[in-house]
């Protein structure tokens, strides 16, 4: 399986549902934690979950709306989904909210893909990017007392509540730096660090030097992720 040509399908599969995401944008639940969840998120999850099963055979697919994971070492094709990552930012009628979407084989990673449909931008692997320089933090908009330290040492800092904003900005320079010390699960993250790596950026993950090592989806990480041309200081 050629997985450029899947991502892309995918790409093109999400286009294409547009009408259809958009319709289920304020049909709006509420998880036990509080967090919003929309009929759009579980109606992309749903049809890229049947799209990847049938051009990867033996798929263990893990998606945030329909999480089954058993931890340990992964044989065969694993994906992993957040298929909208900002909800609160989608349900509130702002465009800054994505798709992101991983795949592996034998643990190995194959290509990401992130894709920010209303605002018309995708990164994805084996892309070329800008080497734009920007002296811009981005943090998470999980609160944690670091950030409150992190905005207060900024030279610019912006809160936009989209890892997968948040990622891109850095890849392509537009953000110098992205940081959540609080955390967040390897469906919203995953993905993006992958083509952070790709593209030369400096990761870390739960305070450590990060290599690609597989994050398994059951817990949270803490990240901060700097672009090659960093002009931010510290």
């Amino acid at each position: 399986m050629n997985i450029d040509n899947l991502l892309r399908e995918c790409l093109t599969t999400i286009d294409s549902m547009m009408p259809q995401i958009m319709e289920r944008r304020f049909q709006i639940q509420y998880k036990p934690d509080g967090s919003p969840v929309t009929d759009a998120d579980r109606f992309i999850e749903d049809r890229l979950h049947a799209l990847l099963q049938t051009r990867l055979p033996g798929l263990h697919f893990v998606g945030e709306e329909s999480f089954d994971f058993q931890s340990g070492g992964q044989s065969g094709y694993f994906a992993l989904l957040d298929p909208i990552d900002g909800t609160e930012n989608f349900c509130s009628g702002l465009k800054e909210w994505g798709v992101s979407l991983g795949i592996w084989k034998d643990g190995i990673h194959q290509g990401s893909l992130l894709m920010m449909p209303e605002l018309g931008e995708h990164l994805m692997t084996g892309d070329s990017t800008s080497a734009l320089r920007s002296r811009i933090t981005g943090f998470s908009s999980s609160y944690h007392d670091d950030i409150a330290v992190g905005i207060r040492d900024a030279i610019e800092y912006r809160v936009t509540g989209c890892a997968v904003y948040n990622i891109y900005n850095v890849v392509r320079g537009s953000f110098a730096r992205f940081v959540n010390p609080k955390g967040a699960y390897a469906w919203d993250l995953l993905p993006g660090v992958m083509l952070a790596l790709e593209h030369g950026c400096l990761v870390r993950v739960n305070d450590a030097d990060y290599h690609g090592q597989f994050l398994e989806p059951d817990r949270k990480y803490r990240v901060d992720i700097r672009n090659r041309h960093n002009l931010h200081p510290g």
